[in-house]
């Protein structure tokens, strides 16, 4: 561990030679001189602030899969239906379901919801929601959720039949997905005229609907698909328990209270979401009382805020994954055998006890204990330097390779960066640290310009299907999850035939194949299974995090 502490010093103070953002301890800092904290009492009234690391990316739910856009989403919009804390559907904004048949299922809607600007929820709703996120214009890194469905059929106002193309057992819990969230079909509608005319289209949105029902839009769809989206991010209209007041890119997001919400309305008047990218930024904000939340606290940090006089910790175990991303498409990256070589240089354990002071477990697969499919029995790839050494050797990189890898502003994602390329190097391998801003490195990533990077992936659904097919599926490359640019045969049958399955017995069964075979191919290297660590105010009640790392407002009240 001594060794360890000292290769993070080493690395962090090589990465201020480099001019990258290095990592200070947040222990040392004294809340009341903090540069970029703010000072004064907790906010008066029912308004929450969150201080969050990085602004959110888009507030369309059909647009991107990252948390922070997530975490606002959730409070905007609604899916059919919902998780529980146990992972369980529940009703949402359909209050019961039929299996018609294998690949039928027929939803019953509630009656009484409006949408936040007035219109009602609907089954033409839903249609127009399910179409959007399908629509190939849109481009959707989401379209996987949904895209075994073949036909959306308002049957009455508040009736809908959903077809797929095959039995698919997870469609309940990937319609509680943020993805799910329905939109206001005249906002929809507004998104998919404003990019017509953008594209300089001479048609109207409905002509439009029409063309792509007789499957003869693509050359119009190639048009517009750059303009799709922008109106409905400006113009975020859910069902939600909250609603956009008011947006400032890069420094917050305010919401307040959907006074006609159909459930039990929420408590707080506001929410405000606040960028504070310094992790002892955050902590200064939550001792003073200007923010009552901090999110994305790291387990170094603990301490403080457990013994702080103000402060309390929220400590979710999480259904996530961290993990080393490698780009399979590059050489030297695209042999298995080096891929495997840097897993085994990896120590684990030292990691979480280095880096995240002991707060998580080690990955043996991408799956993590208590997600559907999860196979405690799989052989994961263990710390062997000697092991790595030989297979670099036989993939003739004996005299060494030259790599880079990316990381996010994320402390603990830096110090496990400068952790990799100390042990990295002792097996010939000389890696470089490069740091991006969250959006560019979300944007670049998907684009496939790195070496290897290092992200996390939450099975938001509670199932295996989720946690495996966007991250290593060939047709999920990029903006959907798979990152890595991974493409292998098998990999892709066994992750169609555990979607297709539906026997529960026999779906266990070819997800433990599965996660054998990643581990045997190493797309990726699997760090561990974290923990979510958020940092309150004591004047907050009632607030938690899900094992997704969403949180949930709606029974959050400020005691001043």
């Amino acid at each position: 561990m001594k060794h360890l502490k000292q290769l993070l010093t080493i690395g962090i103070a090589a990465m201020f030679a480099l001019v990258l953002v290095a990592c200070t301890s947040d222990s040392d800092v004294d809340p009341e001189s903090e540069e970029g904290a703010s000072e004064g009492t907790p906010a008066g009234g029912q308004d929450l602030v969150i201080s969050e690391m990085s602004d959110i990316v888009s507030m369309d739910p059909h647009g991107n899969n990252d948390v922070p856009s997530s975490n606002v989403r959730y409070n905007l919009y609604d899916g059919l239906t919902q998780l529980n804390e146990d992972m369980e559907v529940e009703p949402n904004l359909a209050t019961e379901w039929e299996q018609v048949d294998d690949t039928t299922w027929s939803f019953t809607l509630r009656d009484d919801v409006t949408f936040h600007d007035g219109s009602a929820f609907n089954a033409d709703a839903v249609v127009a929601n399910l179409d959007r996120v399908l629509d190939p214009a849109m481009a959707s890194p989401r379209m996987f959720l949904y895209e075994m469905i073949t036909d959306v059929e308002a049957v009455d106002e508040y009736t809908v039949e959903i077809t797929t193309e095959y039995p698919f057992a997870p469609l309940l819990a990937h319609l509680a997905h943020d993805g799910g969230g329905m939109i206001s079909k005249d906002v929809i509608d507004a998104d998919y005229q404003a990019a017509l005319d953008e594209a300089g289209e001479d048609m109207t949105a409905e002509e439009y609907y029409e063309l792509r029902d007789s499957g003869e839009a693509e050359e119009v769809q190639d048009s517009i698909s750059e303009h799709l989206g922008q109106y409905v991010t400006d113009n975020p209209v859910g069902t939600g328990a909250f609603k956009l007041q008011s947006r400032s890119p890069g420094e917050n997001v305010v919401l307040e209270r959907n006074d006609d919400y159909f459930g039990e309305p929420a408590q707080l008047d506001t929410v405000t979401f606040k960028v504070v990218p310094e992790t002892a930024s955050r902590l200064a904000e939550i001792e003073s009382g200007s923010s009552h939340v901090a999110g994305t606290i790291e387990s170094s940090n603990v301490d403080r805020v457990e013994n702080g006089e103000n402060t309390a910790l929220e400590e979710t175990e999480s259904m996530s994954l961290s993990y080393i991303g490698f780009n399979t498409e590059k050489e030297p990256l695209n042999d298995p055998k080096v891929r495997q070589a840097i897993s085994y240089a990896i120590d684990r354990e030292s990691i979480i006890e280095g880096v995240y002071d002991g707060v998580g477990t080690p990955a043996k697969g991408p799956l993590a204990p208590g997600v559907f499919g999860y196979d405690e029995n799989v052989e994961g790839i263990s710390y062997d330097p000697e092991r790595a050494k030989e297979l670099l050797a036989e993939a003739g990189y004996e005299d060494g390779i030259n790599l880079s890898i990316w990381t996010n502003d994320s402390p603990e994602r830096v110090n496990t960066a400068v952790y990799l390329q100390e042990s990295l190097q002792e097996i010939g391998i000389n890696l470089t640290v490069e740091q991006l801003e969250w959006g560019a490195y979300l944007e670049q990533t998907a684009a496939g310009e790195h070496d290897m990077f290092i992200l996390g992936w939450s099975t938001t659904t509670g199932d295996a299907d989720y946690g495996t097919y966007p991250l290593f599926h060939s047709s999920m490359h990029g903006d959907p999850g798979n990152r890595s640019f991974f493409s292998d045969d098998e990999v892709d049958e066994l992750l169609e035939a555990g979607r297709r399955e539906s026997d529960e017995e026999a779906r266990l069964e070819i997800y433990s194949e599965l996660q054998d075979k990643l581990v045997e191919t190493a797309p990726m290297a699997y760090i561990h299974h974290q923990s979510y660590l958020t940092g309150l105010n004591s004047s907050v009640q009632g607030f938690n995090v899900d094992a997704q790392g969403i949180y949930h407002l709606n029974e959050v009240t400020i005691e001043n």
